[in-house]
């Protein structure tokens, strides 16, 4: 079961949209990694709020089935809870540009 975390638009350097969650409703941007130097960092790096607080990171993966290229992220902050939260960004049909957040439940 997929459950929407929010919505974001592409930009130049990423996206940019709000996280809509029970706990927390901010503001995030999803910034392209200028600084990445090896295989295991983020593709992305995830802002949120007014202060830019780093709350995770982006990598960019191809779907087993159809070989489309998404991003799958990370979220982690004291604000949005104790644990890790996983989604991916999914195109909204019907609207170019447009992305939801989905969240991904990891056993």
């Amino acid at each position: 079961m997929a459950n929407a975390l929010g919505y974001v638009s592409e930009t130049k350097s990423g996206f940019e949209g709000a996280l809509a969650m029970m706990n927390l409703t901010s503001s995030i941007r999803i910034e392209k990694n200028a600084d990445k130097a090896a295989e295991g960092q983020p593709d992305y790096r995830i802002y949120a709020g007014e202060t830019s607080t780093e709350i995770g990171g982006g990598w960019l993966r191809k779907a087993k089935a159809s070989g489309r290229e998404y991003v799958s992220i990370t979220l982690a902050d004291p604000q949005i809870g104790p644990r890790k939260i996983y989604a991916n960004l999914a195109p909204v049909k019907g609207k170019k540009g447009r992305h939801v957040i989905l969240w991904n439940p990891r056993d």
